[in-house]
């Protein structure tokens, strides 16, 4: 704990206050709930590929930027990713032209059937924040249902002054002022997660349009492509309403609402705190392919997902099969604490036991690459 402490007080002064609070509250926390002991090397051994190829998500993408660019510093490998959204990143992994793909979204049994012996590794979890541009508003002024979130993108709630909006945000003087739906124009995890949520939410929006990486918007509205795409759209048209990585919220400092929790009925902003207590109390499979949305933990923020890299169980490449083993095993252990800095959820105890199961499995030769 000494260590990590004194690596706090060398912090950047530039981080915000609740990023250090975060970090600080990471490093006083007891060793039950700390990550577990990585028992393996995080650099791969001699012989190993110095180079890597990887494509997808664009929600994780800032946190994987960091974390790359650690690693080329801890042990001169070099990881090119290209973050080109979910659906690419699944389409690359399934035509093998990449080590890994990442995706937020859980693999369809079509995809599977075209992938197979895909295992999907957690890396952290993550908040869609609903972000709107309205003047004079900041974060946390606007509270949402669900529902009323699945009403706006359906088209049925087209102004912010609508009557079901002022129920939820009594006492704020809503202005009489055209909602512009912002949605994501590539195939997304983002989006998966968001759908998610709303089908579960709302049984309108699951009657009509569903979940997926991509589905059929109805409405007006308008496309941007990954997270980065929706966060500038948002930011260019007064009265729009998006969704992205809370990360995409912080970086382009666009508010975002409170949305309503329905074990509760408390509306609750994303955060990390949030996002881990989405977490908890949901039954983790061993394959680790499970949505977090709607989470019935009262103190949870309703819209988090897992966000994962797609790797072959099966490897043809000893080289790049041991350095992307070792990388994998790097992140779900010791990379977690750079997470917070981020505003991303580091992985539970449970979920980094599972994850490393399955690293375990990657093989070459029928041999696993860790033992």
């Amino acid at each position: 704990m000494r260590v990590r402490l004194v690596s706090l007080l060398h912090a950047p002064r530039s981080l915000p206050a609740g990023v250090l609070l975060a970090l600080v509250a990471l490093a006083l926390a007891p060793t039950v709930s700390a990550v577990p002991s990585r028992q393996v090397s995080p650099c791969p051994p001699s012989g190993s590929a110095t180079t890597l190829t990887g494509a997808g998500a664009t929600f994780p993408a800032p946190l994987y930027t960091r974390w790359f660019d650690e690693y080329a510093n801890l042990c001169g490998v070099r990881v090119n990713y290209q973050a080109i959204g979910s659906g690419g990143g699944i389409r690359q992994h399934t035509e093998r032209t990449v080590d890994f793909g990442a995706s937020d979204g859980l693999l369809t049994a079509q995809q599977d059937q075209a992938a197979p012996g895909t295992l999907m590794i957690p890396t952290v979890a993550g908040a869609v924040a609903v972000v709107y541009n309205l003047p004079g508003f900041n974060t946390g002024d606007i509270n949402m249902s669900g529902d009323t979130v699945a009403k706006i993108y359906l088209g049925e709630i087209t102004r912010w002054n609508d009557g079901r909006l002022q129920i939820e945000n009594p006492g704020v003087n809503l202005p009489d002022l055209a909602i512009t739906p912002v949605r994501r124009s590539d195939g997304s995890g983002t989006t998966n997660i968001f759908t998610t949520y709303l089908s579960k939410i709302s049984p309108d929006w699951q009657a009509r349009v569903g979940a997926g990486n991509a589905v059929q918007w109805p409405g007006q509205n308008i496309g941007g492509e990954g997270n980065p795409g929706v966060a500038g759209q948002v930011r260019q048209i007064p009265g729009a309403i998006g969704y992205v990585e809370l990360a995409y919220a912080l970086q382009n400092n666009i508010p975002y609402a409170g949305i309503r929790n329905s074990a509760s009925n408390q509306y609750v902003l994303p955060s990390i705190a949030t996002t881990t207590a989405a977490m908890q109390g949901v039954p983790l499979p061993d394959d680790m392919r499970v949505m977090l949305v709607d989470s019935q933990n009262p103190e949870a923020y309703p819209i988090v997902g897992f966000t994962w890299l797609l790797v072959y169980e099966n490897q043809p490449d000893r080289p790049k099969a041991q350095t992307l083993a070792h990388l994998l095993w790097w992140i779900v252990t010791d990379a977690q604490q750079l997470a917070p800095a981020l505003e991303y959820a580091p992985l539970s105890p449970d979920a980094v036991a599972k994850a490393q199961a399955l690293i375990r499995r990657i093989k070459v030769d029928g041999q696993p690459v860790i033992p």
